[in-house]
């Protein structure tokens, strides 16, 4: 019998020619791979970076892994998609969920503090170019190690009066914060470094340079 779920999409990988694994993470599941036919009824389009997708899910006794069928996207998030700095953006943070979370990790209430920073960053209309940074940080809080001054100060080194701010600072007012484009992604990297640390995995984000270009 088929179970519907919510998912969010992480990554992508092809499986064959008209299939993909689509990497989700729900509620029900967690991280999950899940396989999917590609087709007109199916567009490529439904499986980019943090989309929010509703769909069956079927198993097959000639498979180990679970399918998706009956497919459609919950929320257009238009914000985000008609926006190159926003899907810069949600490409970057995929890309950190995909490599942070493993597979079958279920961390209690993941999922839906996931989907209320998605819903967020479609509903901002200006000065979102610190998104990143604030997600790096409350991320590292939903896990468990919400960073203070002294923990964070050796993996932030000349950055750290620049990061300070961004400790205490509610949403608005982090979003706000003045910097340039290399200083930002330098905050990044200085996150990244202290989610390593505290999550005993390396998390190798490719898609940060993207964001440094997008905002130079």
């Amino acid at each position: 019998m088929a179970e519907c779920i919510e998912l969010i999409v992480l990554a992508t990988t092809k499986a064959r020619d008209n299939s993909l694994v689509i990497h989700t993470l729900s509620r029900e599941y967690g991280r999950r791979g899940f396989l999917v036919r590609v087709s007109k009824k199916v567009p490529m389009a439904l499986f980019l970076p943090l989309n929010i997708l509703e769909a069956d899910v079927v198993s097959s006794p000639k498979s180990q892994l679970l399918s998706l069928r009956g497919i459609s996207a919950r929320d257009p998030l238009n914000g985000i998609r008609g926006n190159i700095f926003k899907s810069g953006i949600t490409q970057f943070i995929s890309e950190v969920l995909y490599r942070s979370v493993h597979e079958g990790m279920a961390e209690e209430g993941l999922y839906d503090w996931c989907l209320r920073c998605i819903l967020t960053l479609d509903a901002l209309e200006q000065d979102f170019a610190n998104f990143g940074v604030w997600f790096l940080l409350d991320y590292a809080a939903v896990l468990g190690f919400r960073p203070c001054f002294d923990d964070i100060a050796p993996f932030a080194g000349e950055h750290l009066q620049a990061l300070k701010p961004f400790l205490t600072a509610p949403f608005s007012e982090a979003m706000l914060l003045p910097l340039d484009g290399n200083t930002r992604s330098a905050l990044c990297e200085s996150i990244l470094r202290y989610l390593e640390y505290h999550t005993e995995s390396a998390i190798p984000v490719r898609s940060l340079s993207v964001l440094r270009d997008l905002y130079r």
